[in-house]
């Protein structure tokens, strides 16, 4: 079930082409991009830096929106293990879980997919602000 969907082109996001977001569920989440001719290393496919980037946006809103309404949070840690890789044109999607939340913490884990090929795989520690 979609209870919320959103176009990320805010801030950062906006400049490396944006992000589809979605709450699946209660702690499942998932997002989706467009791999884009700028978002290519020099052997022409996707760069390290912009695979991290989407996955800590992707991941940092799931943990934003379980912490609720009027609060922020950080990244803490994150953690990448790049096992593929995708080219231009590609449909990237994360399957993004909460795995705990604490009064201060959230702990996300997201896979990342090109098709049904796994690309990376992420977990990371979002730090709760006062």
């Amino acid at each position: 079930m979609n209870i919320k969907s959103e176009v990320s082109k805010k801030g950062f996001i906006k400049h490396i082409g944006g992000i589809e977001f979605k709450k699946i569920s209660e702690n499942n989440f998932e997002f989706k991009t467009l791999v884009k001719e700028f978002n290519l290393n020099s052997q022409g496919i996707s760069h390290g830096g912009y695979l991290a980037t989407i996955l800590d946006s992707g991941m940092g809103s799931a943990a934003h929106m379980v912490i609720g309404e009027g609060k922020n949070c950080v990244t803490i840690s994150l953690d990448i293990k790049f096992i593929g890789g995708s080219k231009e044109n590609d449909i990237l999607v994360g399957k993004v879980l909460i795995t705990k939340k604490t009064q201060s913490l959230v702990f996300v884990k997201a896979d990342l997919f090109k098709s049904e090929n796994i690309i990376a795989s992420a977990s990371g520690i979002w730090k709760i602000l006062k």
